[in-house]
């Protein structure tokens, strides 16, 4: 049992070893994109069959480079955008579909932290009214009730009782995040997605913002999808760890096995170029530092075979025309023809 699973059991929590409270598959999002004024649309593959499970108590961090399809797999998990293909299940009902009587339970479900707190808060309203807005919208507590669990749960983040009336401008950067995921929480929802919740943040907050989810989601067993780009923050607060790129997943397993022993050349490059975290990238890893060249390629013309045929420094004429699929090895999934070649 993971030490999140533990404390969770400890305060009555729900343990991360229970029924999934998320499960997606071959999820997709696609767009159309139209070039100029005459061009003909294309297709943009934003997720192009992502698959995972979260359980309660448990985070799973998502990780990629800009333009890999993080925020987008966030707004399908959060319901605002519906997925153009593949089935996503929130607590066990069918969130592409769901019964109309079950549309108000999921958004209560699911709730969001979002990356910006400087805009994330309204700021034409008190703090007291920002918690309160949740409640008012999706229950019929009175205003006294509203105004208790408002307090009650600024407590729990840390803030005072005098901040209640005062506005988003007056707090600061660290204090508004605290804000913004307190009002994630007033639903006690099974499911915060966190959207790069930390990045706005100077480097001393983070960590007092990571601590904090980490034991609200002990408290209260709450899951956590968390976006991030950042591989030092997701080493702190991520049980699992589901590595993206151009849309596609291509390593997705346990954070301790990706961690000490990463099989994708993607993943070896992400943590081969994050400091502090080389003399746990594995051998292969630590013997050189891999350096990526060219740019992300256009998920308009992706490239044939594995997406990451065109900056991986050990492709192969095989890995130009055939994409390699999310196979199991080693107690994680990973896209790559040649991954056995890095077990030690």
């Amino acid at each position: 049992m993971t030490t999140t699973a533990t404390a969770a059991a400890a305060t009555g929590a729900p343990a991360a070893d229970g029924k999934p409270v998320v499960e997606a598959a071959d999820l997709a999002r696609y767009y159309s994109v139209k070039r100029g004024l005459f061009g003909a649309p294309q297709t943009l593959k934003a997720v192009d069959g992502v698959s995972f499970a979260l359980r309660p108590a448990e985070t799973l961090a998502v990780v990629g480079e800009s333009g890999c399809g993080k925020s987008t797999l966030a707004r399908m998990a959060t319901l605002i955008e519906p997925p153009t293909s593949g089935t996503l299940a929130v607590d066990g009902v069918d969130a592409v579909n769901p019964p109309a009587d079950a549309r108000a339970r999921l958004r209560r479900t699911v709730q969001i932290v979002f990356q910006n707190p400087y805009g994330s808060l309204n700021p034409r309203k008190t703090i007291g009214a920002i918690l309160e807005e949740p409640l008012v919208i999706n229950t019929g507590q009175a205003k006294a009730e509203r105004r208790e669990a408002a307090r009650a749960m600024m407590a729990k983040v840390g803030l005072r009782p005098e901040h209640y009336g005062r506005y988003p401008h007056m707090f600061s950067g660290g204090q508004r995040q605290r804000i913004a995921i307190a009002r994630a929480l007033m639903l006690h929802p099974k499911v915060v997605v966190a959207d790069e919740p930390v990045s706005a943040l100077d480097v001393s907050i983070q960590a007092q913002v990571l601590n904090l989810l980490a034991d609200l989601q002990a408290e209260f067993g709450v899951a956590y999808l968390f976006i991030s780009h950042d591989l030092g923050v997701v080493r702190h607060i991520a049980d699992e760890v589901l590595v993206m790129y151009l849309g596609r997943a291509v390593e997705q397993g346990p954070k301790a096995a990706i961690f000490e022993q990463p099989l994708h050349p993607y993943t070896q490059a992400l943590l081969s170029s994050t400091p502090g975290i080389t003399a746990a990238a594995g051998a292969e890893a630590r013997r050189q530092r891999i350096v990526l060249k060219g740019e992300l390629p256009s998920p308009l013309n992706p490239p044939q075979g594995c997406a990451f045929s065109t900056r991986c420094p050990y492709v192969t004429e095989r890995c130009r025309v055939e994409r390699p699929p999310l196979r199991p090895l080693a107690g994680r999934l990973v896209a790559c023809h040649y991954a056995e070649r890095f077990l030690e």
